[in-house]
């Protein structure tokens, strides 16, 4: 179980969590991203700026 990084609500990873998983908190809607897997230790999910030249 990891705290959310954002409002503080825990959130239950399953056991074949995986670096780089993106995880969203259903409190918040903070997406974040798995840093660590032992423990388990997430961090704010990078923002990818939209790239409107593919379009």
């Amino acid at each position: 179980m990891v705290e959310c990084v954002e409002c503080g609500a825990n959130i239950e990873l399953d056991d074949d969590s995986i670096l780089g998983d993106l995880i969203i908190c259903e409190e918040c809607g903070c997406e974040m991203e798995v840093t660590g897997v032992d423990p388990f230790t997430v961090a704010e999910a990078p923002q990818e700026d939209e790239d409107w030249d593919d379009i």
